[in-house]
């Protein structure tokens, strides 16, 4: 059952959650960082959402389960280099909404998703436009990999909070299709 199931209400916060999820997204592609006021809004709603649901001790436990386990999935991750500090700090605000259980489901949706994107990624930047080019094909460089304006240098990082987003996004409105 969708977390966001039921009420008019209920719709409303599940519209919020995902257009705050989907700008962290848009932000990560763009800007390779998923700001701090953001996280902290996703993460305060997400309290707030959680206690109003159900009674605020279970709302609260289920927050800071989700935010905990959100953390200590992907931290050791960010210990490695492979995320950025963003990445975990926004998988983890987005956990306040999912609770732990969902938080799992989440992660496991996003390292799938890591995982397809990481392939496609990866022939895009060195694959797909490389065999364009040998056959004599002209290839456009794409937004996400023009240069920065601040370094001048191109984009060649994987913007990981889309995964992390994806996954956020199949946990809270189609549960279950990892863990039942």
């Amino acid at each position: 059952m969708p977390l966001f199931a039921g009420t008019r209400w209920a719709l409303a916060w599940g519209i919020s959650y995902t257009i705050l999820v989907a700008l962290a997204a848009a932000l990560d592609v763009r800007t390779r960082r998923i700001p701090n006021w953001l996280v902290l809004i996703l993460g305060t709603l997400g309290i707030v959402y959680s206690t109003l649901e159900v009674p605020v001790s279970v709302g609260l436990w289920k927050a800071v389960g989700g935010i905990g386990l959100g953390l200590a999935l992907w931290l050791p991750f960010y210990a490695l280099g492979w995320l950025g500090a963003g990445d975990v700090k926004f998988f983890a605000a987005a956990s306040a909404w999912l609770g732990p259980t969902r938080a799992l489901e989440a992660a496991l949706a996003a390292a799938v998703t890591g995982a397809a994107l990481a392939v496609v990624w990866m022939l895009w930047t060195y694959g797909v436009k490389r065999a364009l080019a040998t056959l004599g094909v002209a290839t456009a460089t794409p937004a996400v990999l023009a240069p920065s304006p601040r370094t001048g240098v191109g984009q060649r990082t994987l913007p990981y909070g889309v995964a992390l987003a994806l996954g956020a996004l199949v946990a809270a409105w189609m549960s279950g299709l990892f863990l039942r």
